[in-house]
């Protein structure tokens, strides 16, 4: 498996320790975040990580940002990528097996590193229903 991860400056610490949890996992990283924590433009961070989904260079991408609105409002303007925000595990879960998201968005400033680490853990495991879901998801795209 492969992930993508990107975030802006609110994100830097969250993105480390989720970058090590995924490696400890074995899971091949793309970072295309900022290592700093100087002040910088989420969406030219965002934008990288939904290419790599959308095009197949990566599984899944995960995002990181104060609110983690910004950062999944960019993510989604992109046709083939469903960025969830996301503040605890149950939103998480329901994301991942009703929504089929593919990118998790993180809201740095409004959750605990351990929070995000558990939602990160929730969804890479939580698969897809299908199902009644698979005939809403078909609806989402504009084009």
């Amino acid at each position: 498996m492969k992930i993508s991860i990107g975030n802006d400056h609110a994100g830097t610490d969250y993105k480390l320790a989720i970058v090590g949890l995924l490696k400890s996992l074995g899971i091949e990283v793309i970072n295309r975040g900022t290592d700093s924590n100087d002040s910088v433009d989420y969406p030219d961070f965002v934008h990288p990580v939904a290419e790599d989904v959308e095009n197949g260079s990566s599984d899944l991408g995960i995002i990181i940002c104060g609110s983690g609105n910004g950062a999944s409002m960019t993510a989604n303007k992109h046709q083939k990528i469903r960025a969830a925000l996301c503040w605890n595990k149950e939103i998480t879960e329901l994301a991942r097996a009703h929504n089929d998201a593919n990118i998790l968005s993180l809201p740095a400033r409004f959750i605990s590193l351990q929070q995000a680490l558990d939602m990160v853990k929730t969804f890479l495991n939580t698969p897809f229903e299908g199902g009644r879901h698979e005939r809403r998801i078909e609806k989402i795209a504009c084009s």
